[in-house]
């Protein structure tokens, strides 16, 4: 009995301990791989419990996912003989899992050491000594990550295919203390003169905003100018159209005027015209005849009364009679009294014959 409880204790330990050391887990985002008596095994697992032979196997968790490599404290000489240090870079990468069984048979397990800290070193010392400490500290350390990740990756597509290079940060390099203080007074100077720029282009953007009030309040002056220049070229033209009209009204009134004058002229010759018969103007003449208060009677009185009178006889003087200042009555009466007296006359100029 006692012999019975013994084996079974023994055979729970030895379970224990086997099962302790067969079994075991694989994280996610790794790849699990195999050792048996040193030699690396074509079987993977991928995440979870696993059993394996004890004391003769073993297993390795690759990881899979992206994974930060830090290299640190990497040398770096120029080509003026200036030793620098970089603190710490920074190497983002990713393995493939269909590549893991080629990378550790390859590279081992610890592949990340041959294949980028180990190129780090190669290709930042390639870099620094082509290159002075002025180009490798300011004007061309912007390049170096870039520079870096590209000939990382550039070898590891040939040589380790399934491990990519996703990014790569570099700090910046440790310089000796005397170059970095003249660095600084040297970054110094240049903030000053980028101040002093900056001052430069404030003062020539007020310059430039001033001139271009100056220009605009010009132009409006120049506008109100022309608008009220305009104006008054409008405003002259509107009384040169007043004045045109007014003349062109006075002339209409003055043609209208001088045509009524010209009508009523035309209207009175014609009334005139019937007015001025023979009898008319023969009774207008003894009338005018009738208003002289003297009259010569002679040889050619009677054709006093006959339209074109002649001129007296040389051989006969008729003497001036002086008539009375009788008023006639009417012109018929006058044309009586001189017919009168002009026989009498006659008369008497026989007699004196």
């Amino acid at each position: 009995m006692n012999n019975a409880g013994t084996v079974a204790l023994i055979g729970a330990v030895v379970i224990f301990f086997v099962t302790n050391f067969s079994l075991h887990k694989i994280e996610e985002g790794h790849v699990g791989v195999y050792y048996r008596g040193g030699a690396l095994l074509r079987q993977t697992s991928s995440p979870g419990f696993h059993m394996m032979i004890p004391f003769i196997t073993s297993f390795r968790a690759i990881q899979v996912t992206l994974q930060t490599d830090e290299v640190k404290n990497v040398p770096c000489g120029t080509s003026g003989g200036v030793m620098i240090y970089f603190d710490r870079i920074e190497v983002v990468n990713i393995l493939s899992p269909d590549s893991v069984y080629d990378m550790v048979k390859n590279y081992t397990a610890d592949y990340d050491k041959t294949l980028i800290f180990n190129k780090v070193h190669h290709e930042l010392n390639q870099f620094c000594s082509v290159h002075n400490l002025q180009e490798v500290y300011i004007n061309l350390f912007d390049q170096i990550d870039e520079n870096l990740k590209t000939a990382l990756q550039r070898d590891l597509t040939v040589m380790a295919p399934g491990l990519f290079v996703q990014a790569v940060r570099v700090t910046k390099p440790k310089i000796p203390e005397t170059i970095r203080r003249n660095y600084e007074m040297m970054e110094a100077e240049k903030t000053k003169l980028l101040i002093a720029e900056q001052r430069q282009k404030v003062v020539e953007k007020d310059a430039e905003t001033d001139r271009k009030k100056a220009l605009i309040d010009a132009e409006k002056v120049a506008l109100v100018a022309k608008i009220q220049y305009e104006q008054r070229i409008l405003e002259q033209e509107s009384l040169k159209k007043m004045a045109q009209i007014e003349d062109e009204m006075h002339l209409a009134r003055e043609k209208m005027q001088g045509d009524a004058e010209y009508y009523t002229k035309e209207r009175l010759a014609e009334a005139n015209k019937l007015l001025l018969t023979p009898e008319y103007l023969e009774l207008k003449r003894y009338e005018a005849i009738s208003s002289n208060n003297k009259i010569y009677f002679g040889s050619s009185i009677p054709s006093m009364f006959v339209e074109h009178c002649g001129v007296q006889s040389k051989e006969t003087k008729l003497p001036e009679v002086v008539l009375p200042e009788v008023p006639l009555s009417n012109a018929e009466e006058m044309k009586k009294g001189f017919k009168q007296a002009a026989q009498g006359s006659s008369r008497t100029a026989s007699v004196k014959t």
